[in-house]
């Protein structure tokens, strides 16, 4: 399972308890979250989707990859790696992340942490000449249908240059 590569405890433990409720809610939204952990989720350059990053811990799922479900309404697939440019342009736009949230266990992201980011919210900044970095690795397939792979590789993230 994605969650165990992490190694925060809460959220491993949580992930099989959140499956077992899952199911007896809504047998719909059950499969298609399972489908959405499964190894083969492929990333932006079609192999098996690397983890993007557990400290702070990111993902709509918050299992450390750029996993979605059909509750994602904002496709939270884009791996950035954020710098003061892009968090800045995403607190203009009303997305704040910069700012602690203790009542949702968020510490705030600095520059240089890895996040899961909306496919829109990263298009726009790219539109305005602010985008970030991006895990090409780490960045599900799915965010193909929002920002084309060019794009994405203009902006690829390598660790030995930046």
């Amino acid at each position: 399972s994605h969650a165990v590569m992490c190694s925060s405890l809460l959220y491993r433990d949580f992930i099989p308890f959140y499956r077992l409720i899952k199911i007896k809610l809504d047998k719909l939204n059950y499969f298609l979250y399972i489908n959405s952990m499964s190894e083969d989720t492929k990333n932006v350059l079609g192999q098996n989707l690397d983890e993007c990053g557990c400290e702070p811990m990111t993902g709509w799922l918050r299992d450390g990859y750029c996993n979605t479900d059909i509750n994602d309404h904002g496709l939270h697939t884009i791996c950035c790696v954020v710098n003061d440019q892009f968090l800045a342009f995403l607190k203009s736009q009303g997305n704040d992340l910069i700012t602690p949230a203790p009542q949702f266990g968020f510490k705030g992201l600095k520059p240089g942490d890895h996040w899961c980011v909306c496919a829109g919210s990263w298009l726009q900044a790219y539109k305005q000449g602010v985008a970030c970095p991006v895990k090409l690795e780490s960045t599900n397939e799915e965010t193909l249908a929002v920002i084309p792979i060019n794009a994405l590789k203009e902006f690829e993230f390598k660790k030995n240059l930046q």
